[in-house]
């Protein structure tokens, strides 16, 4: 499924590039190479599941349209691809969504609609609405066509990973539902079986590792307040879960100070914006190198749509000298 949806996205994605960068080697103890789906299309990598989940649909289904619910980042991916196959997108986000991800989102064509999440279900919003209306439901994580989608990232992984010589490497992935996470190690298993996936989550969000540790699917007792929005889920997704069970190694649960350290590391040494959430595997790789085995690691940047406010406040309170 994922060479499958590899063919779909063929002409329409972009390979991101693999960057290494001998200052972050320092800092790190080892070899990082940086994955920077920030530059992909709507500056994350969801772009890869939308286009998969779409370009997938039959003719009436994408004349009917689709709908989505997301912070932000599968908001924008959903919404570029819905627009460039000609089907009109309704996307749900929380209310308190970055501003950039809310305006971003609407330029792409999409209507949005905002909801509260502390007080109401998203879900249930989405399943409403795409009854109703008598739209495709695509969801964020737990999609087998998302997942195939986000693989395709793993490929490129492997092959790149190949032409620098690196066959074993923990590979570092920011994980929220696991979309991305089990796309990329399944991709992993059969090209790169060296490379090992870990998942990386931040403080009080940390519902994957806590799952991957007692084997039974976990929920955070929040539902928000973190500057990972991207990342934030209440729950490992049930068809993602079980791959990242079978598959990955254990994750690690980062500050969101690291995260916001990582950020202005990333803008120094790679010249790359990433928001918090896209900053944190970096942060795994720089701050937590005793959790780490092996002379390199693969750090996943998934996301750069950070508001201005956020992005300088990063670098002006953790400066990379």
């Amino acid at each position: 499924m994922i060479r499958a949806a590899a063919l779909r996205l063929e002409g329409h994605v972009r390979r991101t590039p693999l960057l290494n960068s001998a200052f972050v080697d320092e800092i790190a103890g080892r070899r990082v190479w940086m994955k920077a789906e920030a530059l992909q299309h709507t500056g994350s990598f969801k772009f890869r599941g939308g286009w998969s989940a779409i370009s997938a649909l039959s003719p009436q289904a994408k004349e009917a349209g689709v709908i989505a619910f997301s912070s932000g980042n599968h908001a924008q991916g959903v919404a570029l691809a819905a627009r460039m196959h000609g089907a009109t997108a309704v996307i749900i986000m929380p209310s308190n969504a970055p501003k950039l991800k809310v305006d971003n989102t609407r330029a792409l064509g999409a209507e949005v609609i905002l909801y509260d999440r502390d007080t109401e279900n998203r879900q249930e919003i989405g399943v409403n609405i795409s009854q109703a209306r008598g739209l495709t439901l695509i969801q964020p994580y737990d999609e087998p066509e998302v997942i195939a989608g986000q693989g395709t990232c793993g490929l490129e992984i492997a092959e790149q990973a190949a032409e620098v010589g690196i066959t074993v490497a923990d590979v570092l992935v920011c994980c929220g539902g696991g979309g991305l996470t089990s796309g990329i190690a399944l991709a992993l298993e059969a090209d790169a079986p060296g490379l090992r996936v870990r998942p990386v989550e931040p403080t009080d969000f940390d519902d994957v590792t806590r799952s991957l540790l007692t084997g039974i699917r976990q929920t955070n007792s929040k539902l928000g307040g973190s500057i990972c929005d991207a990342i934030v889920t209440p729950t490992p997704g049930a068809l993602t879960f079980p791959i990242m069970k079978r598959l990955c190694g254990t994750g690690i649960v980062i500050s969101e100070e690291d995260c916001l350290r990582a950020m202005s590391v990333a803008f120094s040494r790679f010249k790359l914006v990433l928001e918090p959430g896209g900053a944190i595997a970096l942060a795994a790789a720089l701050y937590h190198s005793d959790r780490l085995s092996g002379e390199d690691v693969v750090c996943i940047a998934s996301g750069g749509n950070v508001d201005s406010e956020m992005f300088a406040r990063a670098l002006a309170n953790y400066p990379c000298t």
